[in-house]
């Protein structure tokens, strides 16, 4: 499966991100729903993270739970 690289500010430093589109969906679909920018919403994840994780994981791991959450298999918090 190919990997969809975007680009965007982080915490004021230019990176790239490459995940799924799948995963990318999801992002796209919550940052459309909150209202966030999609460089809003990843700059919160990343602060979030453990910093020994690559931040393309912790961002598939918070689609996963998102969806998860979704479908009542896990509660929020």
């Amino acid at each position: 499966m190919a990997l969809l690289k975007r680009s965007l500010s982080l915490h004021g430093h230019r990176t790239s991100l490459a995940l799924e589109p799948e995963f990318w969906d999801v992002v796209d679909a919550h940052a459309d729903a909150t209202q966030k920018s999609l460089a809003g919403l990843i700059a919160e994840i990343d602060d979030n993270r453990d910093p020994e994780d690559p931040l393309s994981s912790a961002v598939r791991v918070w689609a996963l739970k998102r969806v998860q959450m979704e479908a009542g298999l896990i509660s929020e918090g």
